[in-house]
């Protein structure tokens, strides 16, 4: 296995421990230590790509494993997040439900030929959403040291989860121009 696929298992591998620290109340700092293991995941997207580009290891498990890799990583702290009462449960369905339709419309395009390559609203809609959420860890980190005023932390909160619902304004638009730009697939319906 080469390092951009080593990298990008390790991107799932720490989903449970991100996970872990977001729900279990115990754990002292959870919520930063949390946000380091959802920085340094999120770090290994940026990376895997970059590697896999420069030195030409681009293989069909990473083709397939990246971008489930980072859905998985977003939904399921996303997830958490409602759990916590930090967003809504409509956060997750609108962002699911574009996933769900741009990897469908990608497997009809596969089906017949074609290839659907990534495009900017793609990546601005993963950039929004693992900003938004690294600040929602750190809103709530900055809450968990008493030598910082809660307000600060609760206005950096704020301030993160309306940034998720930009991040969820960029997943329809993405949602929209995929469509749009498989208009195609849908000639024969």
């Amino acid at each position: 296995m080469n390092l951009p696929n080593k990298l990008t298992v390790l991107r799932i591998l720490f989903i449970p421990v991100v996970m872990v620290f977001i729900l279990v109340e115990g754990i002292p700092y959870r919520w930063l230590l949390g946000g380091i293991c959802f920085g340094l995941a999120s770090l290994t997207d940026m990376l895997d790509g970059k590697i896999a580009r420069s030195r030409n290891l681009i293989t069909d498990f990473g083709k397939l494993m990246d971008p489930v890799a980072d859905k998985m990583l977003i939904m399921s702290t996303l997830v958490c997040f409602v759990q916590e009462e930090i967003c809504g449960a409509w956060v997750v369905v609108v962002i699911l439900f574009r996933e769900f339709l741009v990897t469908s419309m990608r497997m009809v395009a596969v089906d017949k030929g074609m290839v659907i390559p990534a495009n900017i609203w793609g990546k601005i809609k993963t950039v929004t959403q693992m900003m938004s959420i690294i600040g929602i860890f750190c809103g709530c980190a900055m809450r968990e040291f008493t030598f910082i005023p809660a307000a600060v932390g609760d206005l950096l909160l704020t301030i993160s989860v309306i940034m998720l619902y930009a991040a969820v304004a960029a997943t329809i638009l993405s949602g929209i121009t995929y469509i749009y730009s498989c208009r195609e697939l849908f000639k024969d319906v």
